[in-house]
Formats: C-alpha cells, sequence, structure tokens
C-alpha cells in the first residue's frame, strides 16, 4: 500500500490513497488557490507548479491551480486529472525525496488545514438536485398518499429532478437563517407568511461535471462518468412547511433556494474505484439509454450528526449509504441531456435525499420523525421534529478500506433564527 512521508492517521479522511481538491485562503492572507488535502494538511498546487513540478503534464505553467475556483482544471477531463493525480502522488509518496527533502520548498508548499479558510471549491453555474433514492420517495409518497401510491407512476421509469439555485450554494461552516415564506395548513382557511416552523434537512451527496457536453448532443449513460470530476457532501436544507403549499403543480421553489451546504474537499472519481459496487436492482428495466452498466454505485457511508444549543456534544441521528441510490450518477447524467441539454464545467448535480431500508437510514427529519408524529429523543432528553435555532447539523461520509479511508470530511452548518422584518425590508433614508 502506498504511503507518505506526511504521517496520517488510518482513520483520517485525507490519506495519499484520496487526494481530494479544494480551493482555500490562508488566515495569515494572500489570495485563493487550489490545493489537495493530505493528513492534517493542504498541499499548494500553485506552489508545486510554481516549482516546475509538474513539468510534462498538461498543467505545467498555466497557473491552473493559482485560482479561486476549481472549473479550468475541471475543464481540463480525464486524462489531465489522472497525470495530475500520478504526480500528487508521486510528490507524496514516502520513497520519493523531490518535496519531502527539500524543507523550504515543503515549508511554503504544506499548510496545516487549521491555518487556512476553506472556499467553496468551484464557480457554479447550474445546479440540478434529483430525487434518485427509492426508499425515500417511498416514504414520502406513504406520508402523503398512502402505501398504494407511494410512488408516482414515472418514478420507475425516470430520475425525476429539478433546476435548483446555484447562487445561494455555501461552503461547510457558513450558518443559515431560517427562511420565510407562505405556509397554509390544511385546516386553514387562507395561508399566513411567517418563519418555517418545519425546517429540515437533507443528507445527500452532489457530483461537479468536468468537461461539458454541446447543446443539442445527449451524453450517453456509458459515456456519463467521463464528464464526473468529483463528489461532495451535500445538505440541501428544506423547509417543508412552505413546500407543502407552494410545490403544486411547479415543485420546489422558496422552500428550497435559501441555502444549499456543500463540503469544501471534491473527491475524484479515481479515488473511489476500489469501492465501486452494484445499485439496487431495476424493475421494471429502464428504457435503453438508462440502462447501466452493473457496479454503477459505491460503498460511501453517511452519518449525520445534530448538536443542539444546549448541547455539549453532537449526536448522531442518522446513518445511511451511497449504494442505496436508486437512480446511479450515470443515468441522472444521461437523462439530464438526453434532451441536448449542455452540462458545463462547474456545473453540480446532487442524487436528493438518500435513505435506507432501516429507520435509522432515513435522510432527513420528515422521514425519522414520520411527518412530526414520532419525535427522535436526544441522550440528553429533548426531542425533535423539526430543526430548532441553534442546531448544527453535520453530514460526513467516508469509504473504509484495509487500513484507511476513502473521506469527504463533513459539510456543517448552524441555524440562526429568521431575520428581523427590519433588516429583511430596511428602512429608506
Amino acid at each position: 500500500m502506498i504511503r507518505s512521508f506526511i504521517e496520517v492517521s488510518p482513520d483520517s479522511h485525507f490519506p495519499i490513497q484520496n487526494l481530494p481538491y479544494g480551493v482555500f485562503r490562508p488566515k495569515k492572507g494572500g489570495g485563493s488557490r487550489v490545493g489537495v488535502a493530505i493528513g492534517e494538511y493542504i498541499l499548494d498546487l500553485s506552489v508545486i507548479d510554481d516549482a516546475g513540478l509538474f513539468v510534462g503534464t498538461t498543467v505545467s505553467g498555466k497557473e491552473i491551480f493559482n485560482q479561486s475556483s476549481l472549473n479550468a482544471f475541471m475543464a481540463l477531463g480525464k486524462e489531465s486529472w489522472a497525470e495530475v493525480r500520478t504526480s500528487i502522488q508521486r510528490l507524496l509518496s514516502a520513497e520519493v525525496p523531490s518535496l519531502r527533502d527539500r524543507p523550504v520548498l515543503r515549508g511554503a508548499a504544506l499548510l496545516r488545514q487549521a491555518d487556512v479558510q476553506m472556499q467553496l471549491p468551484a464557480q457554479i453555474g447550474d445546479y440540478t438536485d434529483f430525487y434518485a433514492s427509492k426508499e425515500h420517495a417511498t416514504n414520502v409518497g406513504i406520508m402523503f398518499r398512502g402505501k398504494e401510491n407511494a410512488l408516482m407512476p414515472n418514478w420507475l421509469h425516470l430520475p425525476v429532478g429539478y433546476h435548483g439555485r446555484a447562487s445561494s450554494i455555501v461552503v461547510s461552516g457558513t450558518d443559515v437563517h431560517r427562511p420565510k415564506g407562505q405556509m397554509k395548513a390544511p385546516d386553514d382557511a387562507t395561508p399566513h407568511f411567517g418563519p418555517s416552523r418545519q425546517l429540515d434537512f437533507e443528507l445527500e451527496m452532489g457530483w461537479f461535471i468536468g468537461p461539458g457536453n454541446q447543446i443539442g448532443e445527449a451524453v450517453t449513460v456509458e459515456q456519463a462518468e467521463e464528464h464526473i470530476f468529483g463528489l461532495v457532501l451535500v445538505n440541501d436544507w428544506s423547509a417543508r412547511d412552505i413546500q407543502s403549499w407552494e410545490y403544486q403543480p411547479l415543485g420546489p421553489f422558496l422552500a428550497k433556494n435559501f441555502a444549499t451546504s456543500i463540503s469544501p474537499w471534491v473527491v475524484p472519481l479515481a479515488a473511489l474505484e476500489p469501492f465501486r459496487v452494484a445499485g439496487p436492482r431495476q424493475e421494471p428495466e429502464p428504457l435503453p439509454y438508462l440502462r447501466a452498466q452493473d457496479k454503477a454505485s459505491f460503498d460511501i457511508r453517511l452519518e449525520v450528526h445534530l448538536r443542539g444549543a444546549g448541547m455539549a456534544e453532537p449526536e448522531r441521528i442518522a446513518t445511511s449509504n451511497f449504494r442505496h441510490l436508486y437512480w446511479s450518477m450515470a443515468q441522472q447524467i444521461a437523462h439530464h441531456t438526453v434532451t441536448g441539454c449542455n452540462l458545463r464545467p462547474g456545473d453540480l448535480l446532487a442524487s436528493g435525499t438518500i435513505s435506507g431500508p432501516e429507520k435509522d437510514n432515513r435522510g432527513c427529519l420528515l422521514e425519522l420523525a414520520w411527518r412530526g408524529t414520532e419525535p427522535i429523543e436526544l441522550g440528553n432528553g429533548e426531542k425533535r421534529v423539526w430543526l430548532e435555532d441553534g442546531d448544527q447539523l453535520s453530514l460526513t461520509g467516508w469509504c473504509q478500506g484495509d487500513g484507511y479511508r476513502i473521506g469527504f470530511g463533513e459539510v456543517t452548518g448552524r441555524i440562526l433564527p429568521a431575520t428581523s422584518d427590519r433588516r429583511t425590508h430596511p428602512a429608506r433614508s
């Protein structure tokens, strides 16, 4: 097993087998640039490039890593990603002296993660959120329509999705204000306006598009993974009471557009290859353009932790796995583009809530508390039906190898009270 000259603990999310990409800015000053995570450190790729250690690759001398987003690197494609990844693994390996034995260069290129501020990894032009978990869709359908009509007639035939709001995607650690909007209870004669009372999280994963496709040209299911740069954790916050009033006939709008949180580290698809697995069996068989390879998913363990304002430590409230997704990433891309819709470098696609077959596999409070009828009880005696002000959610995930992990770090966010009317509508001077 390849090892780095940098000490990395077996339970670290960032061994040399991973090397996820991110955009950071040193807290002591300086511009944003691209790096990879290795243990508790970040390798500054702009420094490595300036030192001539990428000579012979397609990125050498092009300032690809001295930028505030990964978009330029994403656009280069699979061959460039592979040669850069090979170069970085070689530089960080225990047997290679190029970086290990150059203390001045090492000091400039390796920064502690605690000494930097992570940024959004990409300039996200478009964001599409899917509804790809059969368990989640079934649970929600049972709640609202009963067991006999749990899944809508189209669900087993195509990956359902909607176009989300890219401008309100935020990096992990960003606080989220409780949204306000129109709501109407079933027994109310008219709607009312105010802060959402049914604020929820959604355990999701997302993937960034590298090379896009030309408008009018579909991406086949066989080609789709060549367009995936890497994966991140996603928490697509949801205001359920706003959504239940607004969503017919066109779907989510204000219930989803106020914030979507993502993790800062983008795990390359190459790092996940050892953990490739088959997804659920699909019945009925999809139409030919959606028929996928046998092993189209990955064994990624997922967890959700909640820490209330009065809690000393966070508490795990849910677990799940990426492999539960009924519709694969490749199928979602193929369906997205079958009309000729063009994807572009930096576009983000997300899975929708990832739930599994067991009760603790449910990936949102709507399911965990079963629409408010089964409150979850925390270790300190508190109960939750929906998120309360001061609650902090942390989502994490990893693949477990033999003596190492391929992890995603975490995506966190804390709920702040709704903004006041004065702040929302400032007085005119």
